[in-house]
């Protein structure tokens, strides 16, 4: 974490990463004694006010010049009062000036339920994005995130969308669903799948899920197929697969074009094969809070040329490829920016590190989980890779308290959570009075907790030790 004061930002931001703090410590050559700090923030700021870049030497960054120090043998209290809204690191000073200890003001008194893993590389490239000036819809990090991100997928083709719900729109155009068409889709479910549909003109018809896997139950599927139907919308919901096999087999029987919502999903492997690779047309989400994030932003991906030629010509205004300001189809403004790609193109680069930490995180909430009696963990079917997207576990009744209640109580103690999805089928812009008694079991009863890649092994801790005591302190009142 310590750097040198001729050090380059590339080297600053290299210490930042390594010391997981958001700052590095400037120290003298010879002696080794502080001489300041400097921070990610620092960095930023520096670079989008005068264009430096990563070689750039380190008195390019305007610093304080006389940074927050504390001494060794200070009690903790009186270290605690130096923190201030811009002192959040303070380096322990020995009688030489050396660093023998760090304060770092803890940022993590809330823990959130999502935030977004960047690092050097998003901010190398974005960098790229200002200096060169190609920050909108052009610029060659659109080109690079697509064939990336179509490898990555084993899919022939990749767009680059504005964002998760676009990709859904712009499929079902695609597989030309509209008006006076019925698409089934799950109602346990993020409400974008079906509003997409309603965008085309077509209809959404809900369909319950299955309890293994919290998936659209290919059984029901099968009954709610009508002359109308033109299209099924699987979701892998909260990063795991949907049963695919006799889902696309009903869509083979009945002529049905199959579309994946993938956009909780990134990397997750069904019968080891990836999701959105395995319909007709798969799309993804890059929304702040997702596995892979461009801050919004999304991507369809096919094995078609003639699919993505027609999402190509819809998402930049129906504008012809060959004659300019020539619309021969109603299109969209569905584009992404090439700063979004650039951000995009480097969380892909490293996609398989932020799963593997996702399967961390998953492993050691189960762990301590597992146990607590009322406490139903995530499911895993044997043949599904799942992604973890967020770490959603549902509360029975012997637990002693609803899902809400244990919400609330968590928000008391600084930790954020989610109830899962209500039921799309009982929203007021559609309640349809069905009656879909898995899905509205599974809402009712499901809390996400904090499950961000960048999750540290003691803030999970924190979690469950949280769980446990609330659980201890009600069970004597249950078992009255």
């Amino acid at each position: 974490m310590c750097i040198l004061p001729q050090s380059t930002i590339r080297d600053a931001m290299a210490a930042i990463s390594r010391g997981a703090i958001g700052a590095a410590f400037i120290v003298n050559e010879k002696t080794r004694s502080f001489q300041s700090i400097v921070t990610d923030g620092d960095i930023r700021r520096a670079i989008l006010r005068g264009g430096g870049d990563l070689e750039t030497k380190l008195d390019f960054i305007k610093r304080p010049l006389s940074p927050t120090t504390a001494k060794a043998g200070m009690k903790p209290e009186e270290i605690r009062k130096m923190f201030g809204e811009i002192v959040r690191v303070i380096p322990v000073l020995d009688d030489r000036g050396r660093i023998v200890d760090v304060a770092v003001y803890d940022q993590r008194v809330h823990l959130p339920v999502a935030e977004p893993l960047l690092g050097d590389k998003e901010m190398e490239y974005v960098s790229d994005c200002i200096v060169s000036n190609w920050i909108s819809s052009g610029g060659k990090y659109i080109n690079l995130f697509e064939e990336l991100f179509a490898q990555y997928c084993t899919s022939a083709h990749a767009v680059a969308v504005s964002n998760g719900t676009a990709a859904l729109h712009l499929a079902l155009l695609a597989v030309d669903v509209g008006p006076g068409d019925e698409v089934i889709v799950p109602s346990f479910t993020f409400i974008s799948t079906a509003n997409a549909v309603m965008y085309t003109g077509a209809k959404p018809i809900f369909v319950d899920s299955e309890r293994e896997t919290w998936n659209i139950d290919p059984k029901k599927i099968q009954e709610a197929i009508t002359p109308k139907t033109k299209a099924i919308i699987p979701v892998h919901l909260y990063g795991h697969p949907a049963d695919m096999d006799p889902i696309l087999d009903i869509a083979r029987i009945h002529n049905l074009s199959v579309i994946e919502d993938a956009a909780e999903a990134h990397g997750a492997e069904y019968k080891g094969r990836k999701v959105g690779s395995l319909g007709d047309i798969g799309i993804f989400s890059f929304f702040g809070n997702k596995i892979i994030t461009t801050g919004e932003g999304g991507m369809v991906v096919t094995n078609s040329s003639a699919y993505a030629q027609k999402i190509r010509l819809f998402r930049d205004h129906g504008m012809s490829s060959t004659k300019r300001y020539w619309h021969p189809v109603l299109g969209y403004n569905y584009r992404m920016t090439n700063i979004q790609a650039a951000i995009g193109l480097a969380q892909t680069e490293r996609v398989e590190s932020i799963i593997e930490a996702k399967l961390v995180i998953a492993q050691r909430y189960h762990g301590q989980l597992k146990e607590i009696e009322g406490i139903v963990c995530p499911p895993k079917a044997e043949w599904a890779r799942n992604v973890y997207w967020l770490y959603s576990i549902l509360i029975e009744e012997s637990f002693g308290i609803s899902s809400e209640e244990l919400i609330n109580e968590l928000k008391a103690l600084g930790v954020e959570t989610r109830p899962l999805f209500p039921p799309v089928h009982t929203q007021p812009i559609y309640n349809t009075g069905q009656q879909l008694s898995v899905a509205e079991e599974l809402s009712a009863k499901g809390v996400s907790l904090p499950s961000s890649a960048g999750l540290q092994p003691y803030e999970i801790d924190r979690v469950c030790q949280a769980i446990k005591e609330i659980h201890q302190r009600i069970k004597p009142k249950v078992n009255v």
